[in-house]
């Protein structure tokens, strides 16, 4: 009953903190312990608890010598039961309580409670980065500290309280009664404890050190493994294990290394220690019976100060263990703060309000954009340009060219650098981002789910859609005849498989129809189609076209489009090059200029853009666009309208 309502005191989720995690160690600490802070305090008056019992005992064992050196052993039992039963009481019962309870609190409380609730606020914080800040780092990384870091917070500041206090408590109440016996007897105790001192001057901040290389080290570890893991179908087709081999290897030996160092220096430290704890019992005990041979003390004082020796000893190796743990736990949480106490960018601006979008026109006014570099051209170069309510917009241009770029700063994933961008008048920098994104629906190139189930992918952009409304956004997505014919690997069939990490179970079609179709449940007002159909064979694609004309009724529609079935339909067509625009018209009168469109078109003929492009002025005859219908009876991939295959789209 009491373990359960312990483990109810605190519960991990249920708060966000207060406020963002500090970049000061100190702060950050304080930050997490203050939540917590009275049950802190209650293992602290524990751990006291503790520690005076066991300095009583060994005084009831010199008593219990004294008492057995009566000449009248009946008498003496007789005059001392109340010490003898205080005894059987503090040792039955006393402490086993103390020491329950405070086992209690660390185990049933803190370590559970106080481990989520940092985690927890941890992770939250984390998640709310921006966009960029995922790029820049391994998220194996990212995760492993996110989980450490509450381990060894929770854990330094229990040290603390358990080593650390217990040694404090013991030892000065140790040596304060061996020195009202005779300060001689503590003369040992007293030069121990100033060496001890130096001992841990010395030690614990190389240990320190040493423990903070391996951790960032064993991250590294982490990050390269799981990037192995992650993209374990690229390491497959190049048939490349022995460069990843080679590739961990390299920082598995460095972590070894550093292991090897960390361990050299625990050998010195243990071997040090091993050799003060017996200097200590061996200069109370000669010093004990040389008082005792001189009749300056009794047996019983000798009895009592050889068990605070021997317990002394005992305890300094813990002692030192649990502070060298200590400064260890404090590396692993600095590294920690790198990630997690790190303040967010791009948020929202102080009274920003949400999007409210009745018409869905898209205004940029001279956006210019450099991604953060000082030198070079920019990727967006003063654009501006119109998108009308309803109006479905085509961005046609070269790998590079700022089509992707152009749809990021829509939505705001990147702060613009000047100009700005408005949706029905309002500025997106002086909206909420949730706002602004889920007035947004957008299918990806580079589809990737969540490991769940297909249900739950495709509810994610609407999660109290009913069953009924996912199968019919499946339907839309040309999803469903496939979605009813899965079975995971622990037999969940249909809505209810499991599609695995990034959705690797699925056929980069089935991913991007499924993706569709969260699109279509999503039923923004803007649309946004970034290659949408292009894991698609040529029938599939057909038929979702026919979806997709009717999910753009009414909408706002940017399409970063490289197949002539997605182009020609668009109402408009604007053509970027260097972050700028150089012609914008429908796909005819496009082709009618014989300008740049008109070259990209025929380019297309090979499949892939030409990396040069002839003289503006080149005359060529450019056929006209096939009708629709003479597209849809085409059952042939289109070729690209792009130069190749996008690795790093901007």
């Amino acid at each position: 009953m009491l373990i359960g309502y312990l483990q109810s005191r605190i519960r991990g989720t249920a708060s966000t903190g207060p406020g963002a995690p500090p970049a000061g160690l100190a702060a950050f600490y304080w930050h997490f312990i203050r939540q917590t802070k009275g049950w802190y305090g209650l293992m602290f008056v524990t751990s006291l608890a503790v520690a005076l019992i066991d300095t009583v005992i060994p005084v009831f064992i010199g008593r219990l010598v004294s008492l057995m050196e009566a000449a009248d052993r009946q008498a003496a039992l007789v005059a001392q039961w109340p010490m003898l039963a205080g005894m059987v009481v503090l040792v039955l019962v006393g402490r086993p309580l103390a020491l329950f309870l405070d086992v209690s609190i660390r185990h049933n409380v803190l370590i559970p409670g106080a481990t989520s609730l940092i985690r927890w606020q941890s992770h939250w914080h984390v998640v709310r980065q921006s966009w960029p800040y995922f790029q820049n780092d391994f998220a194996g990384r990212i995760a492993n500290r996110v989980m450490q870091t509450a381990n060894a917070l929770r854990e330094s500041v229990m040290a603390a309280i358990r080593a650390v206090w217990y040694i404090a408590v013991y030892g000065v109440t140790a040596l304060v009664l061996m020195a009202l016996s005779d300060w001689r007897l503590a003369i040992p105790t007293l030069l121990w404890f100033a060496g001890y001192v130096v001992f841990l001057r010395y030690f614990v901040p190389r240990m320190r050190d040493l423990a903070r290389a391996s951790s960032e080290v064993r991250s590294h570890v982490m990050a390269r493994v799981v990037d192995s893991y992650t993209n374990i179908l690229t390491v497959k087709l190049f048939a490349r294990l022995a460069d990843e081999d080679a590739y961990v290897r390299e920082v598995i030996d460095e972590h070894q290394g550093a292991i090897a160092a960390h361990m050299r220096l625990i050998s010195q430290f243990m071997f040090a220690l091993a050799v003060m704890n017996a200097a200590l019992l061996t200069g109370t005990a000669v010093i004990g019976l040389w008082l005792w041979a001189n009749g300056t003390v009794s047996a019983g004082v000798v009895a009592t100060a050889l068990p605070l020796a021997w317990q002394i000893s005992n305890v300094a190796g813990w002692v030192s263990w649990e502070v060298t743990g200590i400064f260890e736990n404090i590396g692993v949480v600095q590294e920690g703060m790198q990630t997690i106490a790190v303040p967010h960018t791009g948020v929202d601006r102080p009274g920003a309000r949400p999007l409210e979008v009745s018409r869905g026109e898209i205004r940029f006014e001279r956006v210019t954009f450099r991604y953060g570099r000082r030198d070079g051209p920019p990727v967006l170069d003063d654009l501006t340009f119109t998108i009308r309510p309803g109006e479905r917009v085509g961005l046609v241009g070269r790998s590079g060219a700022g089509k992707s770029t152009l749809v990021n700063l829509l939505l705001r994933f990147y702060e613009l650098e000047q100009g700005a961008i408005r949706i029905d008048g309002q500025d997106i920098g002086q909206v909420t981002q949730e706002s602004l994104r889920a007035a947004i629906g957008m299918v990806t190139q580079d589809t990737s789910l969540l490991h769940r189930s297909i249900a739950a992918n495709i509810r994610y952009s609407r999660p109290h859609a009913t069953d009924a409304e996912v199968e019919a956004a499946a339907r839309r997505a040309q999803a469903h005849d496939f979605i009813v014919g899965l079975e995971d690997w622990k037999g969940r069939k249909g809505y209810e498989a499991h599609v695995g990490e990034r959705g690797v179970k699925l056929s980069g079609g089935q991913r991007q129809r499924v993706a569709i179709a969260r699109v279509v449940l999503k039923d923004a007002p803007i649309l946004v189609l970034d290659e949408a159909t292009s894991a698609l064979d040529s029938e599939v694609e057909l038929a979702i076209q026919e979806q997709l004309l009717g999910l753009m009724e009414g909408k706002t529609v940017i399409a970063i489009a490289h197949r002539l079935s997605t182009i020609a339909r668009m109402d408009r067509l604007i053509v970027l090059e260097a972050g700028r625009i150089v012609e914008e018209g429908t796909h005819a009168e496009l082709l009618r200029r014989h300008g740049h469109y008109a070259r990209l078109w025929r380019h297309q003929s090979g499949g892939f853009l030409a990396n040069e492009v002839e003289p503006a002025d080149t005359a060529v005859e450019v056929p006209e666009p096939p009708p629709v219908d003479e597209l849809r009876a085409d059952t042939q991939p289109e070729p690209s309208v792009d130069a190749a295959p996008e690795a790093t789209r901007t």
